[in-house]
C-alpha cells in the first residue's frame, strides 16, 4: 500500500481520537447543577458558532454560491431532523418512545437535542475527513500540518459535544465516545478523498456550508437559549462571545 495512504490512515485515525480529549474536562465535575448546566450550554454554542464561522471562512474560498447553497441545506436538513425527531418522541412512530428514550438513555442520550448535536457533527467531520484527504494530495509536510491543525481544532469541537452531552445525563467517558463517534466519518472519508481529489472538491463547500447551517440553527433554537434561562442572558451572552473567540483563535492562530 502506498506509505502516503497509511499516513492518511494513521492521522485521520488521530484527528477522531483528538474529539474525545475534549470531555476531559467533566471527570472534575461531579454534579450538574443548573449553573453547571447553562454555562455548559453557553459555552458550547460558543464553541459551535466559532466552527460555523471557520467552516463558512473556508467554503467562501471554495465557492460562494456553493457555500450557501450548502447553510440552506444544513438548516433545512436540521429543521426536518428536529421534526421527525420530535413526531417520534410524541407520536410512537414504529416503536414505543418510551423503549426509544431508555435505549438512547442508555447509550448517554438524553434524547432529542443530544441525537442532534450528534447528527451535526458527524456530517461536519465528513468534510474535516475530505479536507484530510485532499491535503496530502500535495507535499506530506503539508498533509501532515494539516491533519494536526484539525485535531487541535477538534479538541474544543468535542468540549461543545461533551458540553451538551454531559448536561443532559451522560457521563463523561460516554461523552467521549460520542464525540469520538462523531468524528469516525474523518478517516473513512480521508480515504476516498486522497485517492480520488479531483473529484471531491467541488462538494467540499457544500458540505462545509450544510455543517455550519446545521450548527447556527442549533445554536440559535436550543443551545443558546437554555444557557440564558439558567445564568442569565447576559452572562450567557458574555460566556458565548468569548467561546467564538477562543474557537476563532484556535482555528486561525494554532
Amino acid at each position: 500500500m502506498d506509505q502516503k495512504l497509511w499516513l492518511v490512515i494513521l492521522y485521520g485515525v488521530i484527528s477522531a481520537l483528538a474529539t474525545g480529549l475534549g470531555a476531559i474536562p467533566f471527570i472534575f465535575i461531579k454534579k450538574i447543577t443548573p449553573k453547571v448546566l447553562g454555562v455548559s450550554n453557553a459555552v458550547a454554542a460558543g464553541l459551535m458558532m466559532g466552527a460555523s464561522f471557520g467552516l463558512l471562512f473556508e467554503a467562501v474560498e471554495y465557492s460562494k454560491s456553493k457555500m450557501i447553497l450548502g447553510v440552506l441545506s444544513g438548516v433545512l436538513f436540521i429543521m426536518f431532523s428536529d421534526w421527525i425527531l420530535d413526531r417520534v418522541r410524541k407520536k410512537k412512530l414504529k416503536m414505543d418512545t418510551g423503549e426509544l428514550a431508555a435505549g438512547l438513555t442508555y447509550f448517554g442520550l438524553d434524547w432529542r437535542k443530544s441525537l442532534l448535536i450528534v447528527i451535526i457533527m458527524t456530517f461536519h467531520s465528513v468534510a474535516e475527513g475530505i479536507g484530510i484527504g485532499a491535503s496530502f494530495g500535495g507535499p506530506v509536510k503539508f498533509g501532515i500540518l494539516m491533519s494536526i491543525a484539525i485535531a487541535i481544532h477538534n479538541i474544543p469541537e468535542g468540549l461543545a459535544i461533551s458540553a451538551i452531552l454531559v448536561s443532559r445525563g451522560a457521563s463523561w467517558r460516554k461523552a467521549a465516545f460520542w464525540s469520538v463517534f462523531t468524528s469516525l466519518p474523518q478517516p473513512v472519508m480521508a480515504v476516498p478523498a486522497f485517492l480520488f481529489v479531483d473529484s471531491f472538491k467541488p462538494y467540499v463547500p457544500l458540505g462545509l456550508g450544510l455543517a455550519a447551517g446545521a450548527m447556527i440553527w442549533l445554536v440559535f433554537s436550543d443551545v443558546a437559549p437554555e444557557a440564558g434561562e439558567n445564568i442569565g442572558h447576559q452572562n450567557a451572552a458574555t460566556l458565548i462571545s468569548l467561546s467564538i473567540i477562543v474557537m476563532l483563535f484556535i482555528q486561525y492562530f494554532l
